[in-house]
């Protein structure tokens, strides 16, 4: 017998259906006849056949036709939603919608698995599975670790041991003892209570993000969960099956409680959560959709899925993934605007980086040289000013291996401390089955990536400061020699004056964003928990910081090619012109003043879309310079700086520009 999972005014009810040729029509006033009998005043209705509504899908938001049968229009258990006329929807929470979600209007359920053991997962696996581009399964050998450890938990249970979080209270209540026969209860009520957080929830994305970390980090076989509930747990992830989960309310120790607590209460069936397949519902009916069960807690194993850093290590991922990728094209389009601006290259000549050999430093200055060496791509407009008065340029162009270059070497350490953090055990007390004991200890403590993503912000702000600086340039006829703000008929036409505007105050906002968390700390939890991380708010403003030094580029990147059109018919270096062409099929020139905002959109999207990026444009002819310039005789270092292809090399470059240079 079909079932569907109609939602009414906040509520969500199962409806079965007899008739197969009952009509939508029939689901809808059968889903208000019950709403009506579970509310006091009957939801405010004399009788359901008063009540005027529509129906829609949940997924997709598509319009029911009232006089299709329920056969005909929708597959078994999906979720629909009666829209009764009159009622006004809140702007504030949309149950099918959540932020991104449009996103999922093509979703493919993956078919590749990624296998987890707790020890091998990398930061671009962690995004991707966020994407939803892999399911998961355990290793044998993680399966055999999950066993053992949760051996210990069971012997602990039988004895009667008292061990923290077990059989004991938590926090303030440590010294607590639970009956034996309480001590599921003690895990639902720590999951229900813990589960506290305010705020707008995780997008799709990063909630499979934190799901798919915490499965890895119980795959290590020190948390003490059974196999059976991790299994369960892997079963909801390949499945989509997320929970609600606020971004605010965690202080980063004892690791991310309340956005944990949010993702073990869905699993468990209660609260909200979120599918491909329903949007949002309660999540028993989500669970109950995909075939699935919620998961009964035995004792340990609420303390097992709530405790440890995943929510900070897993946003922290994503900035490190994006803030490589944005430090990469951030050279691109200021090799683009050099040559706009008609700078030299003497200033990536490869002696003056050998004698201040940092790593970063080396790599940009090395990738000037591969987009903008003469003797390996000509430049009509390099070669128009060889011969010009000036004699060095401005900071922001003459120092970007120094500026950039610490960017890149800021990203690495991040990425190393998080690469270590996704693969490490943070819960508390920690089961070690080799030695049949448990231990308290601390690993739940967010500082190390708290600090980390503080620095991360610092780091890569610095990339927006001096690309809005570019971009004064590039708008100012004084210095550039352009037209003002890059557009004919000044006067009548702004240009680009705004849109540099937009660049400055992102990159203010970015300013009061740097402050670190971390250098915050207040005791909690009645002084037994004195000392936190705050690298919930570390890792999400470190996005926050990314986001707007991505979209600071993006106008970097129109502007630049925007003065290139003033060039014409002179042409830059062969990738320079590959990048121009690459903007130029998603935003055409700026002839004269139009809405510009899709023409940022767009650009940002270049930058941060990985198939079709500035920097898959450009990196064919870095990796081909790269090749031609690393001496046979000098092998690479194993242990050399990896960003990215990111290596020491001493590729020599041609200079062109200026005649002099001091």
């Amino acid at each position: 017998m079909p079932r569907y999972t109609v939602h009414v005014r906040g509520e969500w009810l199962a409806v079965p259906c007899l008739k197969c040729t009952n009509t939508i029509g029939w689901l809808g006033k059968e889903a208000v006849r019950r709403y009506m009998k579970n509310k006091p005043d009957n939801g405010g209705f004399a009788s359901v056949e008063e009540v005027k509504f529509y129906i829609r899908r949940c997924k997709g938001l598509g319009l029911l036709d009232l006089d299709d049968t329920v056969e005909d229009a929708l597959e078994d258990n999906e979720f629909v939603e009666v829209v009764i006329e009159g009622d006004i929807m809140s702007p504030d929470f949309i149950p099918s919608q959540p932020e991104g979600v449009h996103l999922y209007s093509k979703y493919r359920e993956p078919e590749q698995y990624i296998s987890l053991d707790g020890n091998s997962l990398t930061t671009e696996d962690l995004v991707n599975l966020g994407k939803g581009l892999y399911k998961i399964k355990l290793t044998p050998e993680a399966e055999t670790k999950v066993k053992q450890s949760r051996e210990v938990i069971e012997r602990i249970v039988k004895e009667q041991t008292v061990v923290y979080g077990i059989t004991t209270g938590f926090g303030k209540f440590a010294r607590t003892v639970i009956p034996n026969s309480k001590l599921r209860e003690l895990q639902v009520n720590l999951v229900r209570s813990h589960s506290a957080g305010v705020g707008k929830p995780l997008s799709p994305e990063r909630s499979r993000m934190l799901l798919a970390l915490r499965i890895n980090v119980l795959a290590k076989g020190y948390s003490g969960i059974s196999l059976e509930t991790l299994q369960q747990v892997i079963e909801a992830f390949n499945a989509s099956c997320l929970p609600y989960i606020p971004e605010k309310g965690t202080v980063g120790a004892s690791g991310d409680l309340a956005p944990l607590s949010h993702l073990a209460l869905g699993l468990i069936g209660e609260g909200k959560m979120w599918s491909p397949k329903s949007g949002w519902a309660d999540a028993k009916y989500v669970l109950e959709a995909h075939g699935l069960r919620p998961i009964t807690l035995k004792p340990k194993e609420g303390l097992a899925l709530i405790n440890g850093t995943q929510m900070i290590t897993s946003l922290g991922c994503e900035a490190v993934e994006r803030a490589g990728a944005i430090a990469r094209q951030a050279d691109i389009i200021a090799a683009l605007t050099l040559e706009v601006l008609k700078g030299t290259t003497r200033a990536f000549d490869t002696d003056i980086h050998a004698v201040r050999p940092h790593r970063g430093q080396a790599e940009v200055a090395f990738r000037f040289r591969s987009l903008l060496d003469s003797d390996h791509h000509p430049s009509e407009i390099a070669e128009s000013h060889r011969f010009c008065d000036r004699v060095q340029d401005a900071y922001t162009m003459r120092c970007c291996p120094q500026v950039h270059g610490v960017v890149n070497d800021t990203i690495a350490f991040v990425k190393d401390i998080m690469m270590t953090e996704i693969n490490s055990a943070t819960d508390n007390p920690m089961v070690f089955a080799e030695r049949a004991e448990t231990i308290s200890g601390g690993n739940f403590h967010g500082e190390y990536p708290a600090k980390a993503l503080d620095y991360l912000a610092i780091g890569v702000h610095e990339l927006a400061a001096i690309s809005e600086r570019r971009i004064e340039r590039l708008c100012n006829p004084s210095l550039s020699e352009l037209p003002a703000f890059l557009v004919t008929e000044g006067g009548l036409n702004s240009g680009f004056m705004i849109a540099h505007c937009t660049a400055a105050a992102l990159v203010s906002e970015n300013k009061a964003l740097c402050h670190p968390s971390s250098v915050d700390s207040l005791s909690t939890s009645a002084a037994t928990e004195d000392h936190v991380s705050m690298g919930g708010w570390a890792a999400r403003k470190a996005l926050r910081v990314i986001e707007h030094v991505e979209q600071v580029l993006a106008i970097e990147l129109l502007a630049a090619c925007q003065g290139i059109e003033f060039l014409r018919p002179l042409r830059t270096t062969t990738p320079l012109e590959k990048v121009y062409d690459l903007v130029r099929s998603v935003v055409r020139p700026w002839m004269k003043d139009r809405f510009m905002a899709p023409d940022i959109e767009a650009a940002h999207k270049l930058l941060v879309e990985q198939k079709a990026s500035v920097w898959e444009v450009a990196k064919p002819y870095i990796e081909k310079y790269r090749r031609e310039h690393i001496p046979e005789s000098r092998p690479i270092s194993p242990t050399a700086f990896s960003l990215g292809s990111l290596e020491m090399n001493t590729g020599v470059g041609h200079d062109h520009g200026h005649q002099d240079e001091l």
